[in-house]
């Protein structure tokens, strides 16, 4: 969602900014898709950095806990045992929760990581995060610039059915990106779409005073 939000974004303030600066539709397309293919480059290295980063992380805490389970055994036997007499259990019960769990070096790296330090190794996926975000990106950042390939000539009437189709865009992605975090989808798709209309309208201000100043 998020992947396919910036792309619009980035590619509908690039078709702004060239209507504010009265480009022709030629040029749209050739600023729209180098933005679209290097920005989209760019999102999914940002996000494979950051998700290997955080996925390093993880695998350097498991290392470090298994490291002090091999050289200070009982110490963290203890910190098992403080973990689960935080959560109610006592006597035999929380002896015997402690032995299970102590007995598997598996387990109780597991446990530790989950209950100690409130990590998980299970949503690192680099590659993965990197690639659905570089779909996402060029999927929805394509659609501002269809009209530009399928247009009548007109640049207006072409700019117009543009902001239409980034507009119905930004708001059908605000309304999943609201399904998906337990939101109302109704006021997630008018933030997007607020989000993305004030991005437009700052690209084509810009365009317009560029072209003023340099036409002048």
């Amino acid at each position: 969602m998020l992947g396919g939000v910036d792309g619009v974004v980035t590619t509908f303030a690039v078709v702004a900014g060239s209507a504010g600066g009265k480009l022709v539709a030629s040029t749209v397309i050739i600023l729209g898709i180098a933005n679209l293919v290097a920005d989209g480059f760019s999102m999914a290295v940002s996000n494979y950095l950051g998700t290997r980063a955080r996925q390093q992380e993880v695998e350097q805490q498991r290392e470090d806990e298994d490291w002090q389970i091999k050289h200070f055994p009982e110490g963290e036997r203890k910190e098992i045992r403080e973990i689960f007499a935080k959560k109610g259990f006592e006597g035999d019960t929380l002896d015997k929760i402690v032995d299970v769990i102590t007995s598997d070096r598996e387990v109780w790296l597991d446990t530790m990581m989950a209950e100690e330090l409130h990590l998980s190794e299970t949503s690192a996926r680099p590659m993965r995060a990197a690639f659905v975000t570089f779909i996402a990106f060029s999927i929805c950042g394509l659609l501002p610039l269809l009209p530009f390939f399928f247009g009548t000539g007109d640049f207006d009437q072409t700019f117009c059915a543009s902001t239409v189709l980034s507009a119905a865009t930004f708001f059908a992605l605000g309304i999943g990106k609201g399904r998906v975090l337990g939101k109302s989808p109704l006021i997630s798709g008018l933030q997007t779409l607020g989000i993305g209309g004030a991005a437009a309208i700052l690209a084509y201000a810009a365009g317009y005073l560029l072209h003023v100043v340099f036409a002048a």
